[in-house]
């Protein structure tokens, strides 16, 4: 019987299980998305969540914690330095599950993982709706207009001499 046992064993014994995790964790790092089955996917947040809660705090020991965990250099440096100052004021959830049907072989639930910050398509949209409201009518709109004719010819003649 698994009375209150949670964790999602995902068909593997528990080496199996952790390397998996470590593998799908060091991919998502290096892409920023990655597709794979609904139920690795949930198993993956719930592994890879924490490292990032790590890597907000840059110092030898949450370095050599999440390293004991993914056993790869160039992804711990990754989530030491990007990820990190991405998610930086983010106080949690820092990856986003988005369902993508079924697998055509065997039927399996299919969703693409990706982690939030990351997102471009998501960052414009907010972006694009922010930058508006911070326009004002005092005149500004003919003046910079009126600077970027005068500022062109000087950057072309300054390159033409470099020449």
């Amino acid at each position: 019987m698994r009375h209150g046992d949670k964790i999602n064993n995902l068909g593997r014994k528990k080496a199996h299980r952790e390397a998996l995790l470590a593998n799908l964790s060091i991919s998502l790092i290096e892409h920023k998305r990655i597709v794979t089955t609904l139920a690795k996917a949930k198993a993956l947040r719930v592994f890879l969540e924490p490292l990032i809660t790590k890597a907000k705090v840059n110092d030898t020991h949450n370095r050599r914690v999440v390293f004991s965990y993914l056993q790869n250099k160039e992804a711990v440096v990754e989530l030491f330095g990007p990820v990190a100052e991405k998610i930086g004021g983010r106080p949690g959830g820092y990856t986003r599950i988005i369902k993508l049907g079924t697998r055509v072989g065997d039927n399996a639930e299919q969703a693409l993982i990706e982690l939030v910050d990351f997102n471009e398509v998501y960052g414009k949209t907010a972006a694009a709706k922010a930058e508006p409201a911070k326009r004002t009518r005092r005149g500004g709109k003919k003046a910079a207009s009126a600077e970027a004719p005068a500022a062109a010819p000087a950057e072309s003649t300054e390159e033409k001499s470099a020449e």
